[in-house]
Parts: structure tokens; sequence; C-alpha cells
């Protein structure tokens, strides 16, 4: 139940910059709720939160920007929304410090790379050269910086707060069981 409720709020963090009229510029719960998602649930749930996210997709763009929608624009995207709950299947079964680190890194990576290469691709935004290549990029370092961070503390919060529970119980366990040996 409760990597629903971090779909939800990964879904609505999409949002909220719209309905407030702010600007996101990617500090969303995208990242890492669908690490979590993918880390609680079976790879056919990768299947709900792309879907929850292709829905979102639709509304922000034909209801908050106002354009058509093409589909086939959205697809590296989509396929980044399952890549990215499959991988957290599959890494984060047992979980780490490291692991979790490790999936922050790879989830914000991936899409800024393969994110950034469709806009340059598919868009008359840049030149199609090396230096319009990186050009694109240089330009969304903002973003990748706040997807980072926004990924990096929603998945601390999701991962180390049961962590950190678990070893304080273990803690607390041990020294009553040492108190009561005594």
């Amino acid at each position: 139940m409760t990597a629903y409720l971090v779909l939800l709020v990964a879904v609505f963090s999409r949002l909220l910059p719209h309905l407030t009229h702010s600007a996101g510029i990617g500090f969303t719960a995208v990242g890492g709720g669908l690490l979590y998602f993918g880390a609680k649930r079976n790879r056919w749930h990768a299947i709900v939160a792309t879907l929850a996210l292709m829905a979102t997709d639709y509304y922000l763009t034909v209801y908050a920007y106002g354009y058509a929608f093409h589909a086939s624009h959205y697809l590296p995207t989509w396929a980044w929304y399952a890549g990215v709950c499959l991988m957290a299947n599959v890494t984060l079964a047992k979980q780490s410090f490291l692991r979790v680190t490790g999936a922050v890194l790879a989830s914000a990576t991936s899409f800024f790379v393969i994110s950034n290469f469709f806009v340059w691709a598919w868009s008359n935004l840049y030149a199609k050269s090396v230096s319009g290549l990186a050009a694109c990029y240089v330009a969304a370092i903002p973003f990748y910086r706040n997807d980072l961070i926004a990924t990096g503390l929603i998945a601390g919060v999701l991962f180390g707060l049961p962590a950190l529970v678990r070893q304080l119980t273990a803690a607390h366990e041990a020294a009553s069981d040492s108190h009561l040996a005594h």
C-alpha cells in the first residue's frame, strides 16, 4: 500500500508546479518514487507506474502546456519509467546504502542522458552537431542537478527511514536483552 502512495506522490509532484503556477525545474519525486515502487513490487507493477506517469505526461502536455500530444515523443521517457522500476526490482531487492546510492545515480543520470539526447535529436532547439548536442546537455545541467537532489532525498527518506527504524529496534532489543540478563 505504501508503494502505491509513493507512486501517487510522484505523480502529484509533477503536477504541483503547474497547479501552483511555479517553476519546478526538475525537482520531483519521480525518480525516487520509481525506485521505491520498483523495489517493493514485482516486475509487472512497472506497467502500473508507467501507465500512471504516461497519463501525467498526457495531461501536462495537453492541458498544462497546451501542446498537441504525440505519443512517439514520449517513448524514450516511458521506456525509462519502466526501466527504472525494473532496475530497482533487481538491484534493490536486497537493499544497502551503496545499492540505493548507485540506483539514485543511475536513475537521475540515465534520465539526463536519454531525455536530453532525444530533445537534441527530435527538436529544432539545437544544431545537429556535436556542439549542438553538448549545448543541449549543458543547458540541462540545472535540471539534472535538481533531479539528482530530489531523487536522492526521496530515496534517502523512503529507504533510509525504515533501515534506521530497524537498527534502532535491534539496538533497543539488544539493550533490553542485556538488561534482563543482569
